[in-house]
C-alpha cells in the first residue's frame, strides 16, 4: 500500500511537470517574436523554465512523501515506515533536489549564455555565401562561453574551501547542527547556489514585487480593448476622418498657412502627428493579420471579448491572493526577526511559527488530503512566475536607467527572450526560498506532521495520544521530546534552503531583509495603481511609436464603452463613423 501512495505521488509530479512543460512553451511562443523564432533560443528558454518550475514543484512532492511516513491524528509513525524506508524516501528526495538544482545552475550560467552567442554569431549572408559554417560558430560561442565557465569553476572553488559556520559566539544551535556543511563538494554547490539566489533576490525585489500586484490590477483595471478585429476598421474610419479635417483646414488656408489661425495651425499640427500615428497602427494591425490572422485567432479573440466580465473577475480573485500572500509574508518576516533563533549569526532561521500565517495554514491543512495542497501551491507558484513576468515587462531589460531591451508580446527579440529566461531563472530560485521560508514555513518545513508530546509508557516503545488529542504538537525543530525527533522528519527543500543560511550567514541576512524590501515596494505598487486610469488594450498597438505622438492621440481617444459589441462582430461602431 505505501509503495502505491509513493508511486502515485512521482505519478503527480511528472504529469505536474508536463504541465510546466506546457506553460514554458506557451510564454515563449506568445513573447517571442513571430518572424525570427530560432529552434536553439526557444529549445532553450524553454527547458531552462521547465527546470526551475520543476524544481519548485518539487516542494509538495516532498511534503507528501515525507509526511506520508506519520500518521498526523496519532502522531506517531506508521507501521511500515522504519527509519530504513524513511531513508530511503529522503535520500530519494536528495538526489532529485541535487540534479535539478545542478541542472538549473549549469543552464542558467552555461546553457542560455551559450544559446546566446551561438545566435548573436549568426551571418545570414557569410552563411549563405560559404564564409561562415556550423563549426566557426560553434567556436565562437564556445569562445565567449568560457568565461561564465571561469565563473562556474571560481564559485566551485570558493565554495569547496570557504569557511563555514560554527557554533562560536555561544549559539545554542540543536537541531541545526547536523545542517552543518562538512561535505566540501556539497559545501561548493550550496555556495554556487547561494551566490545564483542573492542575485535572483535583487531582481526578485525589482521586478516580482512590481508585478505582484500590478499584474491583478492591470486585469481589473484594463479597459475594454479595442482588439485587432476592431483596430481594422476604427483606425481607417479615423484615418479618414483626419483627412477630411486636414483638407478642411488647407482649404481655408488657401495653401498658405499664414492665413489661419494660431489656434487652427496647432490643430493641423496635431492632425498631422495623429495622422503618422494612425498609418503606422494601421500598418502594425496589417503585419499582425498577415502573420497570424485565421479562422481560429478570429474565434479566439472574439471568444476572449465574450468572456471578458470573467477577465475582471479573475483579477479581483488574484487581488485577494496577493494581498492575503502579502499579510502571509510580513507575518513571518516580523516572526523571523522577533523570534529567530540566532538572528543574523545564522542567517535568520526560524525554529518555530509563532504567528498565525494564512498561506501556512491553508496548505497544511490541505496536505492531509494530497494532491489538494499540490494544487493550491502550484498556483501559488505560477501567480508568482506570471507576476514577474509582468514586473519584467513592465520595467524592461535595463542598464541602470536606460533601458536595453523591451519585453512585449509577440515582439521579444531572441537576445532579449534568453536575457528574460535567464533573469526568470533566477528569480525562481530567489522564489523557492521565499515560499519555502517566508510564504509557508511550517508547511515547507514539516508540513502537516504531527507528534505526541508526552513522555512513552513502557512497555510501548513511543508514547500514546490516542486518548488525549489535545497533546498531539505539530512537528518543529525546537522540540525537545525525543518522540519529535523519531518521528518527525523534515522536508529536503527546506533542509537543503536552511542549510545554505546557516552555513553561509550574509546570504541568509540579505534573503531576510530582502524580504522587507519586497514587500514596501510591493505596497507603494498597489497605492500607486489605485490612481493611474486603466490601459486602453490599443495601446498595445501604439508603444511602436513615438510616445509624445501616442499620448496625444490617446488624449483625444477616450474610452470606449461599447468595445465589447464591436470585438464580438469585428465591426466599427455607428457611433464612432459618425464622430466629429
Amino acid at each position: 500500500m505505501a509503495l502505491v501512495h509513493i508511486s502515485l505521488i512521482w505519478a503527480v509530479y511528472a504529469f505536474v511537470v508536463i504541465m510546466l512543460l506546457a506553460v514554458a512553451s506557451v510564454f515563449v511562443h506568445i513573447y517571442q517574436t513571430p518572424r525570427d523564432r530560432y529552434p536553439s533560443v526557444t529549445f532553450t528558454c524553454v527547458i531552462a523554465i521547465t527546470s526551475l518550475l520543476a524544481t519548485v514543484a518539487l516542494l509538495p512532492v516532498d511534503v507528501a512523501l515525507v509526511s506520508s511516513t506519520t500518521s498526523s491524528k496519532l502522531g506517531q509513525r506508521k507501521d511500515w515506515a522504519t527509519q530504513d524506508d524513511v531513508d530511503k524516501i529522503t535520500s530519494s528526495l536528495t538526489v532529485v533536489y541535487y540534479i535539478l538544482y545542478s541542472l538549473d545552475a549549469l543552464l542558467c550560467l552555461l546553457g542560455i549564455p551559450f544559446a546566446y552567442f551561438w545566435y548573436d554569431g549568426y551571418d545570414e549572408i557569410a552563411t549563405e555565401t560559404g564564409l561562415q559554417t556550423a563549426r566557426q560558430r560553434l567556436l565562437g560561442a564556445l569562445k565567449y562561453t568560457m568565461a561564465f565557465v571561469t565563473i562556474v569553476v571560481v564559485l566551485l572553488l570558493v565554495g569547496f574551501f570557504v569557511p563555514v559556520t560554527r557554533n562560536k559566539n555561544g549559539m545554542d544551535l540543536g537541531y541545526f547542527k547536523k545542517l552543518l556543511t562538512e561535505n566540501r563538494g556539497e559545501r561548493a554547490l550550496t555556495f554556487a547556489l547561494g551566490v545564483l539566489m542573492t542575485v535572483g533576490i535583487c531582481l526578485y525585489v525589482l521586478y516580482t514585487s512590481l508585478g505582484l500586484l500590478l499584474f491583478p490590477i492591470s486585469l481589473i483595471k484594463t479597459a475594454p480593448s479595442i482588439s485587432t478585429l476592431g483596430s481594422r476598421d476604427s483606425t481607417a474610419v479615423r484615418l479618414e476622418i483626419n483627412h477630411e479635417r486636414q483638407r478642411q483646414l488647407e482649404g481655408r488656408s488657401r495653401g498658405n498657412p499664414d492665413l489661419l489661425s494660431s489656434c487652427d495651425r496647432r490643430e493641423l499640427d496635431t492632425l498631422a502627428r495623429e495622422e503618422r500615428t494612425l498609418i503606422q497602427r494601421q500598418r502594425l494591425v496589417e503585419e499582425a493579420q498577415g502573420e497570424a490572422w485565421s479562422c481560429l485567432v478570429m474565434a479566439w479573440y472574439k471568444m476572449e471579448s465574450v468572456f471578458r466580465p470573467f477577465k475582471l473577475l479573475g483579477g479581483i480573485l488574484l487581488l485577494l491572493v496577493a494581498s492575503i500572500t502579502w499579510v502571509s509574508m510580513l507575518f513571518t518576516a516580523v516572526d523571523k526577526a522577533k523570534n529567530s533563533t540566532c538572528k543574523s549569526l545564522c542567517g535568520y532561521i526560524l525554529g518555530s511559527v509563532n504567528f498565525f500565517n494564512p498561506i501556512n495554514w491553508a496548505l497544511i491543512q490541505s496536505a492531509k488530503i494530497f494532491p489538494i495542497d499540490y494544487v493550491m501551491f502550484i498556483v501559488l507558484a505560477l501567480f508568482f512566475f506570471c507576476s514577474s513576468i509582468a514586473g519584467i515587462a513592465a520595467v524592461g531589460i535595463r542598464f541602470l536607467w536606460i533601458r536595453v531591451f523591451e519585453i512585449r508580446q509577440g515582439h521579444t527579440s531572441p537576445q532579449s527572450l534568453l536575457l528574460a529566461t535567464a533573469m526568470l531563472m533566477l528569480i525562481i530560485l530567489a522564489l523557492n526560498y521565499s515560499i519555502s521560508m517566508v510564504v509557508a514555513p511550517q508547511y515547507a518545513t514539516f508540513g502537516p506532521q504531527t507528534f505526541c508530546d508526552r513522555a512513552p509508557e513502557p512497555p510501548l516503545e513511543m508514547p500514546d495520544c490516542s486518548n488525549n488529542k489535545d497533546l498531539i504538537k505539530p512537528c518543529s525543530e525546537l522540540a525537545e521530546n525525543p518522540a519529535a525527533q523519531h518521528v518527525c522528519t523534515p522536508c529536503i527543500g527546506s533542509t537543503f534552503l536552511n542549510r545554505i543560511t546557516l552555513n553561509f550567514p550574509f546570504f541568509g541576512a540579505v534573503f531576510f531583509w530582502a524580504q522587507f524590501l519586497f514587500l514596501g515596494i510591493s505596497l507603494v505598487t498597489f497605492l500607486a495603481s489605485l490612481f493611474r486610469f486603466p490601459n486602453l488594450g490599443e495601446r498595445q498597438l501604439d508603444e511602436a511609436t513615438d510616445e509624445a505622438e501616442q499620448e496625444g492621440l490617446l488624449a483625444s481617444t477616450g474610452r470606449r464603452f461599447n468595445a465589447n459589441w464591436q470585438d464580438i462582430t469585428g465591426r466599427a461602431s455607428r457611433n464612432e463613423r459618425t464622430d466629429n
